[in-house]
């Protein structure tokens, strides 16, 4: 006998984590499920949860950054209160060439900022503790940790089942740069593997920066001061996180040592001690945006309508769903900024037919990966 609900979403980090506390409002029968022992583990634990302004010029890319960063702002701050942490940040060209592009994005800046000896401040920067936010969200869904999902099948009614133990209505996957429970060979990600370390330091940092890296403020801990610092840019050709995990292990201490000098150069840190070193996987697509709502069928779309192959008149009514399924990925180094915004945009979506934005939706991927079907066979 199945255990059954009305949602179930696969993978406990922010997007997840969002998309079940949105859900949650409309539905008691949510269920998250994750591998992992705890909430926001992996790529989340490894993200400094930095909450920041895109610059440059204005597109729809920077215009989906702003939407979210905005909404999850006020996200943020009605979960945490007084946990939130709006300290402002800072952000610091790199060279010349990066302040002359800086000073051309000056006329396409979205929120308040000052220009500074060191770069442009915005009070909107903010971050928020991973842990902290977990601790405040868990109690508004049901959770399933340490459950690995090694199977997926659909019965003649299109409920969705898991494991041979467990069934749904809807099934939602936010399972990162892990893509392998279905196979659609138009839905790539390209994993960016990062470290980033937290430190203990004589220095109270009162701001955010963002240069090469980030840097946190600082917070009281153990009678010295935390700050956290990330990321690296790793990819890697090996297939399996273990070996991923092994190479990164390797270059650990050359990349703690490339982490704190970038972060010197930033800002003056003493008596440094590294407490916690974290990795994770970001998911970023091939064209940078995330990936949002039902997934395309390409087997049955192509079946029913063939002329598709060719990549001309690919247009959405063409375009066959998979039943009951729905996802959120993509989300890159983002992703503390991104998953509210998208969580509540797909939530919307079920529950009130709203219409999500076409730029994040699965179907551009279909529509590019039909086209260069269509160039191979040439």
């Amino acid at each position: 006998m199945y255990k059954s609900y009305d949602y179930i979403i696969v993978g406990a980090g922010i997007a997840g984590v969002c998309t079940a506390y949105f859900l949650s409002k409309y539905s008691k029968s949510v269920l998250l499920i994750d591998k992992n022992d705890c909430l926001l583990s992996e790529a989340s634990s490894a993200a400094g949860a930095f909450l920041s302004p895109l610059l440059g010029k204005e597109n729809p890319f920077k215009t989906l950054v702003s939407d979210s960063l905005k909404f999850s702002i006020d996200f943020y701050k009605e979960i945490l209160k007084e946990d939130f942490i709006n300290c402002g940040v800072c952000r610091v060209p790199k060279d010349e060439k990066d302040k002359q592009k800086f000073e051309e994005y000056e006329a396409f800046m979205n929120f308040e900022y000052e220009k500074t000896h060191e770069g442009y401040f915005f009070n909107i920067g903010s971050r928020i503790t991973p842990k902290d936010f977990a601790q405040k969200i868990k109690n508004e869904f049901e959770t399933q940790l340490n459950y690995k999902v090694f199977s997926l099948k659909q019965d003649e009614k299109f409920m969705w089942i898991v494991n041979d133990e467990l069934i749904t209505s809807n099934l939602i996957l936010t399972t990162g740069h892990n893509i392998n429970l279905i196979k659609e060979d138009y839905l790539k990600i390209r994993p960016v593997w990062g470290q980033k370390i937290d430190v203990l330091t004589s220095s109270i940092n009162c701001i955010n920066y963002h240069k090469e890296c980030s840097v946190s403020s600082s917070c009281k801990y153990k009678n010295k001061n935390l700050v956290s610092i990330g990321a690296t840019h790793h990819r890697f050709n090996e297939s399996s996180d273990l070996e991923c995990k092994k190479l990164l292990k390797e270059i650990e201490e050359e990349n703690n040592e490339k982490l704190l000098n970038l972060a010197q150069d930033i800002i003056n840190l003493k008596d440094i001690e590294i407490i916690d070193v974290k990795v994770g996987a970001r998911s970023c697509s091939v064209d940078y945006f995330p990936m949002v709502g039902e997934l395309i069928d390409s087997k049955a779309s192509i079946e029913k309508y063939p002329h598709l192959i060719n990549g001309s008149f690919v247009t959405d009514d063409k375009l066959i769903k998979k039943k009951n399924l729905y996802i959120i990925n993509g989300v890159g180094g983002r992703g503390f900024v991104l998953s509210p915004y998208l969580a509540n945009s797909l939530v919307e979506f079920l529950m009130n037919k709203k219409a999500i934005n076409e730029s994040i939706l699965t179907n551009r991927l279909f529509k590019r990966w039909v086209k260069k079907i269509k160039l191979n066979n040439r």
